[in-house]
């Protein structure tokens, strides 16, 4: 992958570097309310620069590994979204998890659509997966109009899937088969 990929005018992306902890934390503050519906519950530290600092570095030997791709969204220096292909899983299931968020301001701008072509795109040509997976909460139809318009398909409902907003709920699965 380039160094980063232009989705829009202002907006780029490309995989997270050690110096951006202090943009993430930034970006988690400021969407704190626009995010918690969708999240778990994180502890008052998930917000500090240094929580992030040692998340991204994590995530960056996950990624040296090629098990992970932590992707930022960018405008200038701002970050602005977090899209993750995590969980690969090598031999027989060539499998990747997908999750993702876009800053309040920059919502329902076409950003979470592009972004995700771009990792579906990243995950078929370069990193040789037969298939990602996704989740969205049953009642997140922006989140499930993304993953609609990329190609991935409902394969059913996991009841009681993840711990959000400190409630166990149920999540619609989806999945994208990228060698057919």
């Amino acid at each position: 992958m380039p160094q980063s990929i232009q989705l829009s005018v202002d907006v780029s992306m490309r995989i997270l570097r050690p110096g951006d902890a202090a943009a993430v934390a930034a970006a988690h503050v400021r969407n704190r309310s626009h995010l918690s519906p969708w999240n778990p519950i994180h502890p008052a530290e998930y917000y500090a620069e240094e929580w992030h600092a040692a998340d991204i570095s994590r995530r960056l030997a996950v990624h040296e590994s090629g098990d992970g791709y932590p992707f930022g969204l960018f405008a200038g220096s701002s970050c602005v979204g977090r899209f993750n292909l995590a969980g690969i899983v090598r031999g027989p299931l060539q499998s990747g998890v997908l999750s993702y968020w876009v800053d309040n301001e920059y919502a329902g701008r076409g950003l979470a659509s592009a972004a995700v072509e771009v990792v579906v795109k990243k995950a078929r040509e370069q990193i040789g997966l037969h298939r990602i997976e996704a989740c969205t909460l049953l009642h997140n139809m922006a989140s499930q109009r993304v993953l609609q318009k990329a190609g991935f398909q409902q394969i059913g409902v996991a009841p009681r899937y993840l711990q959000i907003a400190g409630t166990w709920q149920d999540h619609n699965l989806y999945q994208i088969l990228l060698h057919d």
